[in-house]
């Protein structure tokens, strides 16, 4: 079973969301760019990357700040999202299982497979963070994903585009190969995949296939 992270990977939504994150950190006090949050703290739940920030401030967001951050993706999620170039004609080319398992809430993942046409290739093997104890980088949800689908997690093969969901991956004992292919990527992001222990990386959704995965 191919098992698929979702955000930078089959929907374009980084972009938005960090650049969401950005701008209302830096105007409650904290000034940072939405590639210094890519870089550092993508592939994890919202709300730990919130408290990893805060703790490098040295004090707690205004109250709100993340449920506003939240109902401003939902918003842009509706009239901005598109799905990452080229994912669809991979999907239609995979003809084997394959799964979601995402640090996104679940509501948030689903609206977002739903707008970008997608779902339809994975239901109802579309599964969060949010359902299990930890999220990435434990590999909880990789487990739990396998798990639900009656599958080996040896017999798993886990497409990510962050450190923190390659090492999920890996700690689930699943073999993990990296993506690049997201609007998000950015210089030393393959390096990045391939040192947290990616076997090979894909910067285009057209490179993959059922046999280039099974091989990874």
């Amino acid at each position: 079973m191919i098992i698929f992270d979702c955000d930078g990977v089959l929907v374009d939504s980084e972009i938005l969301s960090n650049a969401i994150d950005a701008d209302l950190m830096t105007g409650a006090g904290w000034p940072i760019t939405a590639a210094e949050i890519i870089r550092g703290h993508i592939g994890q739940p919202k709300a730990v990357i919130w408290e990893q920030i805060a703790a490098l401030r040295g004090a707690p967001w205004p109250e709100g700040l993340l449920e506003q951050a939240d109902a401003l993706l939902l918003q842009r999620i509706e009239t901005e999202l598109q799905p990452v170039r080229g994912i669809r004609a991979a999907l239609e080319r995979l003809p084997g299982p394959k799964a979601v398992a995402s640090s996104s809430a679940l509501p948030k993942l689903r609206r977002s497979l739903e707008v970008c046409g997608l779902i339809g290739f994975f239901e109802p093997d579309v599964f969060s963070a949010s359902q299990v104890a930890r999220g990435k980088p434990f590999p909880d949800v990789f487990l739990f994903a396998a798990s639900q689908c009656g599958a080996e997690p040896r017999d798993c093969v886990v497409l990510e585009d962050s450190v923190a969901g390659v090492k999920a991956g890996l700690a689930a004992g699943m073999r993990v190969a990296g993506f690049t292919g997201g609007l998000h990527s950015y210089p030393g992001h393959a390096e990045q995949l391939l040192a947290a222990g990616a076997s090979r990386i894909f910067a285009h959704a057209d490179e993959l296939s059922e046999a280039a995965l099974r091989a990874a």
